[in-house]
């Protein structure tokens, strides 16, 4: 009988290797690289534990070099998508029994494994599969994965901690059950740590996961599920079903035992799977759980008091860093003219050191963008800007598919403040700046606010205090996470819980305690030791 109840261990952020020339870390990713680029994969689904081999098959190809073919996904159905769901609930009954100790123990040796003798294999096929450089792929695939598992274990530790108080002959506590039927994880292409945590948060707190990986990072995604299977993750608790997502996600979200939707994607698609969710919600058992993350169009404002290098390497960073596919990208900028001359001489300096190419040269800064698709979208908003009138390209602007989908950072100066490359989430390598009048700042701050519907990240630059003040005041609303002399990117678990508002999603902040409360169904049990054995009470007695 386990009757102890042992502290969890304090989580710590994971620390972050450099990967310099000739640091051994640098020369064990590489060996790793070249021995996955030997191997051709196979890569099943995962159901009940079991490798399903459908025979639907789609190849898997590195963005960077699309001559090189690293294996083959087979995609799944709506038969596997039901498989899944079965795999799922009988699961669950004995993974919500589980103690927590013993879940968490799971998970933990996830990380540990991960932070060991698994932190090549996730970053190389991250590398691979994503075109995400070496450092780019460690402080995703590795640190923020191992960061997401240990703080949520230490998070849910003192959820179910919290207890309410207790009366005299009465004991008062709360239950954390998970929720009743399964969760539904589906998971973007752009971190593989999303891809990780979506299905792994749910289990956590005791739920069993449909996860749908997207197709174009199905090759770190079977390395994560192999990484929670060798760490004893039980049959069935999450299953791993590839595929496309309305023949997936139109089964799954019609079965009444759907509980809970753990989403990072596209707008679009969210609307589309809440709306499919509403239309379906009196099939369900329960009123389900809708968490998500869409997407932003994250903005920069400098005020004349801002340093000109500091703002520069800040759109460097935080616009092209895996070439702007991150959510928390730098799309607009808005500068002061007195400064914009000194800054804009700096950005094409910097951008002139900037190399482009295979994920493999460790040089590289910029690699490829994740496929075709993206390609032919990002290239269309950099040919608009070229036929402009009112926008002008001032660095990057060309782009090629013959290896690879290689796009150059491209720097698009504008002057409509409601020119579409200002507006419209783009996803890529390409940031437009708008140059305002130094007298214009109040009235910017306002235009930052109202141009776009997304509220994901944003960031203010400033030395003078009282303006940093009035920016935060102004762009309360217009990010979830909000920078304050930094680039709007690279949020830490522990440090900044990451989420965003308005078009960005539900905000309930991946990598903190306010997420894993999405995935209990909290009971109030309340015993009384000594219950009364008569109806009366002294008010209704005779004088």
């Amino acid at each position: 009988m386990n009757n102890c109840r042992p502290s969890i261990p304090a989580a710590k952020n994971e620390p972050v290797l450099n990967y310099a020339p000739g640091s051994s870390e640098r020369i064990s990713l590489q060996n790793k690289l070249r021995g996955l680029k030997q191997d051709e994969l196979q890569i099943p689904a995962f159901i009940g534990g079991k490798a399903i081999y459908t025979g639907d098959l789609e190849e898997i190809r590195p963005p960077h070099e699309l001559s090189h073919r690293l294996g083959v996904v087979h995609k799944c159905g709506a038969k596997e998508a039901l498989q899944s769901i079965e795999a799922s609930l009988e699961a669950r009954r004995d993974w919500a029994n589980m103690d927590f100790i013993d879940r968490a123990a799971i998970f933990l040796k996830a990380a540990e494994l991960l932070a060991g003798p698994w932190r090549d294999v996730l970053n190389a096929s991250t590398m691979l599969g994503q075109s995400k450089n070496a450092y780019q792929a460690e402080i995703d695939a590795a640190c923020e994965l191992i960061d997401f598992i240990r703080f949520n274990v230490e998070y849910a530790s003192k959820i179910y901690e919290e207890q309410p108080y207790s009366g005299p002959g009465v004991w008062n506590r709360l239950e954390y059950r998970p929720l009743e039927g399964f969760v539904f994880a589906v998971t973007p292409f752009n971190f593989t740590a999303i891809g990780g945590n979506l299905p792994t948060a749910p289990a956590l707190m005791g739920n069993a996961v449909v996860w749908k990986p997207a197709s174009a990072s199905v090759y770190s995604a079977y390395f994560t599920y192999k990484l929670l299977e060798e760490a004893g993750l039980p049959p069935g608790v999450i299953n791993m079903v590839p595929g496309s997502g309305p023949v997936i996600g139109d089964p799954v979200l019609a079965s009444k035992h759907f509980a809970g939707l753990h989403f990072t994607g596209s707008t679009g698609t969210f609307q589309h799977m809440w709306r499919t969710i509403g239309a379906n919600i009196a099939n369900y058992d329960t009123y389900p759980r809708i968490v998500g993350e869409t997407g932003g169009k994250d903005f920069i404002v400098a005020h004349a008091s801002a340093a000109p290098d500091v703002v520069a390497t800040a759109i460097v960073r935080g616009a092209f860093e895996y070439q702007g596919q991150k959510c928390s990208a730098a799309s607009r900028v808005y500068l002061p003219k007195s400064r914009w001359a000194e800054t804009r001489d700096i950005l094409m300096s910097q951008l002139s050191e900037v190399k482009m190419g295979s994920v493999e040269d460790f040089s590289n800064f910029v690699n490829a963008v994740i496929d075709k698709k993206a390609y032919a979208s990002i290239t269309g908003y950099i040919a608009h800007a070229q036929n402009a009138a009112d926008a002008e390209i001032i660095a990057g602007g060309n782009y090629s598919d013959t290896e690879g989908y290689f796009i150059e950072p491209t720097v698009i100066v504008t002057t409509d403040p409601t020119f579409r490359t200002m507006c419209e989430e783009i996803f890529g390598p390409v940031v437009t700046i708008y140059v305002y009048e130094d007298s214009d700042f109040e009235d910017t701050l306002e235009l930052v606010d109202k141009t776009s519907p997304y509220a994901l990240t944003g960031a203010v630059f400033a030395q003078d205090r009282q303006v940093i003040v009035q920016a935060s005041a102004a762009l309360r609303n217009a990010a979830g996470n909000f920078y304050i002399n930094d680039k709007p990117t690279g949020a830490v678990v522990g440090q900044q819980p990451f989420g965003g508002a308005r078009a960005s999603g539900t905000n309930d902040k991946a990598g903190a305690p306010q997420n894993l409360m999405r995935w209990v169904s909290v009971r109030t049990i309340k015993e009384t030791f000594n219950p009364p054995s008569h109806f009366g009470y002294p008010f209704n007695q005779p004088d």
